[in-house]
């Protein structure tokens, strides 16, 4: 206490000083029409610079939740869209029609761990059974195919990436419909490997590949990748394609999480056609 009276003792000059200024400032202010209109200008403008610069800051640390509502409405969207559901009339198939049942439903995640320079990759996600995740659902981004769900805990999950040795990713070529096998050699994370396209097949670089909708994993028509390279060995009768992937899976924050309503309908007429031979 007796350092602030000291303090205020020695500089009461410099107090004194800045309270006439205010006096003559709010004076001028206060009886000059000019001098006023030119305040509350100027005031104006540095309080909208404040609001600004307070928003842009706040409005930073919100972006991750703008984010996750953002790919949860996205998720709703899909599974509304004409794209989550199969046609059918009476049970039969109809090309043009206005009768839907949902097939597909989207449910959005965040991706909470990732690796890409191992041989066997493998993502984690914020979402498990609590959240009505699977084994063995599709997952995708706004890109493109980004894997397959493994394990999964009330929580979480794990998604075996397209960049491990065990996935096989059923996919096409989009402009002809000849489909293969979508694999990873353990190279560039940035390129897969579709195989099993007849030689016979006519190939060009920049055809771009889809998910064939073959499997009770993914629809058809998820966009995977380019064709970069292709070849075939002499004797071999089916080319080889190196396809640029469109998700860089280097950098995957938000996903979606594919599950098929009609896929146990599905695996049991397999299974049962299996046994019958």
């Amino acid at each position: 206490m007796r350092s602030i009276i000291l303090f205020f003792s020695k500089n009461y000059f410099v107090f004194i000083f800045l309270f006439l200024e205010f006096i003559s400032f709010w004076l001028v202010i206060h009886n000059n029409t000019y001098q006023k209109a030119g305040f509350i200008n100027s005031s104006s403008f540095i309080a909208a610079q404040v609001y600004q610069i307070n928003h842009s800051i706040f409005g930073y640390f919100g972006l991750r939740k703008v984010n996750m509502d953002l790919a949860s409405e996205n998720a709703a969207l899909r599974s509304q869209s004409l794209f989550g559901f199969a046609k059918y009339d009476n049970g039969q198939f109809v090309f043009q029609d206005t009768v839907y049942n949902q097939n597909f439903v989207f449910t959005s995640a965040s991706v909470i761990n990732n690796s890409i320079n191992k041989r066997n990759n493998y993502l984690t996600l914020n979402k498990g059974y609590n959240q009505g995740i699977k084994p063995e659902m599709g997952v995708f981004s706004s890109n493109g195919v980004v894997g397959i769900v493994k394990n999964v805990s009330d929580n979480f999950c794990t998604v075996l990436s397209v960049l491990h040795k065990s996935s096989h990713i059923s996919a096409k070529i989009e402009s002809t419909g000849y489909f293969g096998s979508l694999i990873w050699n353990g190279e560039d994370f940035k390129y897969a490997t579709l195989v099993d396209i007849p030689s016979h097949v006519k190939i060009q670089k920049g055809i771009r590949i889809v998910t064939s909708g073959y499997s009770a994993i993914f629809p058809e028509g998820l966009p995977i990748g380019t064709a970069k390279e292709y070849k075939i060995f002499p004797g071999d009768a089916f080319y080889k394609l190196d396809i640029q992937l469109y998700q860089d899976m280097s950098n995957i924050q938000q996903v979606y999480i594919i599950r098929n309503l009609m896929k146990e309908e599905k695996k049991e007429l397999e299974i049962n056609s299996e046994k019958v031979e």
